[in-house]
């Protein structure tokens, strides 16, 4: 019997058990959206189109305790495309298990299947609990990013 976590695409009958991980993911990165970007991006992962989908990894019971989200675009530099794992949490009181690297796993299957070339994603320097797992399942590269608010 497998011990690894089960992940399976995210539905909408999970909204009660992914909002209290939104709600920490957001807290984390110190970050307040609008009720109605929540809501649209909780319907737009639950369709997992074309471009973007999310995945839940569920306890027991079917109940998500983590959740990646993903965005598959297209590329200069791959012919299939890539994707970006926009988010990625795990309930703090599962971490340090095998949670998180299903999650990155499963999306990388996810987006293998849809044509991606390259998973990849960013994190804050002082997340280094997650950084310990991403050294192990991926390669730190030195792209320095940059923003800019299109807002007006």
């Amino acid at each position: 019997m497998s011990t690894d976590p089960v992940v399976r695409p995210l539905r909408s009958a999970d909204r009660s058990a992914w909002d209290p991980l939104w709600a920490g993911y957001l807290a984390f990165y110190r970050q307040d959206l609008a009720p109605d970007v929540t809501e649209a991006a909780f319907a737009r992962l639950c369709v997992g189109g074309d471009d973007l989908f999310g995945l839940v990894a569920v306890d027991a019971d079917d109940r998500p305790v983590g959740f990646s989200h993903a965005l598959l675009h297209a590329s200069t530099w791959a012919p299939g495309g890539v994707c970006y794992l926009e988010d990625l949490y795990v309930d703090p009181g599962v971490r340090g298990g095998a949670t998180g690297r299903a999650l990155i796993e499963a999306t990388a299957r996810e987006a293998r299947s849809r044509g991606a070339q390259t998973l990849y994603w960013r994190t804050q320097a002082y997340n280094g609990r997650a950084r310990s797992l991403y050294d192990h399942v991926a390669h730190l590269t030195s792209d320095v990013l940059y923003e800019r608010d299109l807002d007006g």
